[in-house]
C-alpha cells in the first residue's frame, strides 16, 4: 500500500537520463498509486480510470487503496449484454468502454478491493478475456437467433462470467470490518457524480453536452464541449492544483511508443531520431483536430492517466502519463506525452468539477 509515493522519487532519478538525448525536469507530480497490467484485454478504461479514483483517494486525504479494475468490467460487462440483447444485436458488444462507464457501474454497483475480486482463477495468470467474449458474443447471437429459449438470460450469463473470471462475494470483510460493495464504495467518500467528461469537436456547438460518436460509448455518454484551447486548459488547470485526468485518445500514430516512454507529434514522423531527442512538432489547430477525427486517423484506442507535467531540456511541456500496460519502458510504465500530441490525439477527458477553471464553468452554465 506504500507503493503510491514510490513514483515521485522515480521520475526525479530516473526521467533526466533514461532515454538517450531526452532530458525531462518535472514541474507537476502528484500521487498514485503502483503500475498495472491490464494483460490481453480491452479493458484500460477501467485500470486508467480505477487509478485515477485511487489518486483522488489520496488527494481526498484517504489511506492508498489497491481497487479491483475487474469488478466493475465484469458488471459493466452484463450491462453490455443486456444493451446488446434489447437492441436486437445492433449495438457494440467488446471488451472497450470508457471511463464514465466505470464511473455508472461504481454508482451502481459499488466497488470491492483487489484483494476480494481479481477477476482471475489462478493469481499468477494475465488478464486474458478473449474466450469469455467469445463464448458470450456466442450465447448472446444465440438467444437473438432463438428468441422463445432466452429464458433466465442473466443467470446464464452471470455463469459464464464465473467460469472466466471467478465468482464475487457480497460480503467481505476489511480491516475487521464487513462490507458490501456498495458499503465499502460509501466508505471511501467517492461521489460519481463529482466527475464530467469533456471533449472538443465541431461538429457539435461548444458550451453544450452531445454524445460524442465513437464506438465504445455504448452508453451513451455525454460530454461537455469546449474549444480544444479551454480543453488544454482544464488539462493544465486540473494538474498545476492537483487533480488528475482520465484521458482517453489515440496512440496509433508511429510517434506513440510506450517501450521508449515517448509519445510526440512531429513534422517528420520517419526521422530516425523520433524517440532519441526532441525536434520539430506540428501546430496544431482546432480544424486539425476535426480533420483528423472525421478522417479517423485520431480515434478512440487507449485510455490513461495523466500525473503530471514536465518539461525538456528546450523548455517544452510534457504530460506524464500512468500506463496499464505492465511496467515496460526506463520509465517503469510512464509515457512522456508533448504538448502537442495531447493537443491533436485527446478525444476525450473526465475529471473532478471543482478542477474547471470558474471562466469556462461560466460558459458552460450560461
Amino acid at each position: 500500500m506504500k507503493k503510491y509515493s514510490l513514483f515521485l522519487l522515480f521520475v526525479l532519478c530516473v526521467s533526466i537520463q533514461a532515454t538517450a538525448q531526452y532530458e525531462f525536469t518535472p514541474e507537476v507530480q502528484i500521487a498514485c498509486t503502483s503500475v498495472k497490467s491490464q494483460g490481453q484485454t480491452g479493458t484500460c478504461w477501467s485500470f486508467s480510470t480505477i487509478s485515477f479514483l485511487e489518486s483522488e483517494l489520496i488527494r481526498l486525504g484517504k489511506k492508498p487503496q489497491d481497487l479491483s479494475e475487474m469488478f466493475i468490467v465484469r458488471n459493466t460487462y452484463k450491462d453490455k449484454a443486456q444493451n446488446y440483447l434489447l437492441r436486437q444485436g445492433n449495438a457494440n458488444y467488446s471488451e472497450g468502454s470508457l471511463s464514465h462507464d466505470v464511473m455508472r457501474a461504481y454508482k451502481k454497483h459499488g466497488i470491492v478491493p483487489e484483494f476480494v475480486y481479481s477477476g482471475k482463477l489462478k493469481p499468477d495468470t494475465i488478464h486474458n478475456h478473449g474466450k469469455l467474449m467469445n463464448s458470450t458474443k456466442k450465447m448472446l447471437d444465440g438467444w437473438l437467433k432463438n428468441k422463445k429459449t432466452m429464458g433466465d438470460w442473466r443467470a446464464k450469463y452471470e455463469a459464464a462470467l464465473n467460469e472466466h473470471l471467478g465468482e464475487a462475494s457480497e460480503e467481505f470483510t476489511y480491516l475487521d470490518k464487513k462490507y458490501t460493495p456498495t458499503t465499502y464504495a460509501q466508505s471511501l467518500g467517492i461521489n460519481p457524480d463529482d466527475y464530467i467528461t469533456l471533449t472538443s469537436y465541431t461538429h457539435h456547438p461548444f458550451y453544450e453536452s452531445f454524445i460524442l460518436e465513437i464506438p465504445d460509448n455504448y452508453s451513451n455518454g455525454s460530454y461537455l464541449n469546449i474549444p480544444f484551447e479551454e480543453l488544454m486548459a482544464v488539462i493544465d488547470s486540473a494538474l498545476y492544483n492537483g487533480y488528475t485526468i482520465a484521458w482517453d485518445g489515440d496512440v496509433s500514430e508511429k510517434s506513440f511508443s510506450a517501450r521508449s516512454g515517448i509519445a510526440v507529434l512531429p513534422t517528420d514522423v520517419k526521422r530516425k531520431d523520433l524517440f532519441d531527442e526532441p525536434g520539430q512538432e506540428m501546430e496544431v489547430t482546432q480544424e486539425l483536430r476535426q480533420a483528423t477525427f472525421e478522417n479517423f486517423s485520431t480515434t478512440d484506442d487507449h485510455l490513461m492517466h495523466l500525473v503530471g507535467i514536465a518539461k525538456d531540456q528546450h523548455g517544452e511541456k510534457y504530460y506524464i502519463t500512468k500506463n496499464s500496460w505492465g511496467e515496460i519502458s526506463d520509465f517503469k510504465g510512464y509515457l512522456f506525452m508533448s504538448e502537442a500530441f495531447v493537443q491533436l490525439k485527446t478525444v476525450g477527458i473526465m475529471v473532478h468539477k471543482e478542477s474547471i477553471p470558474v471562466e469556462i464553468v461560466d460558459k458552460l452554465n450560461r
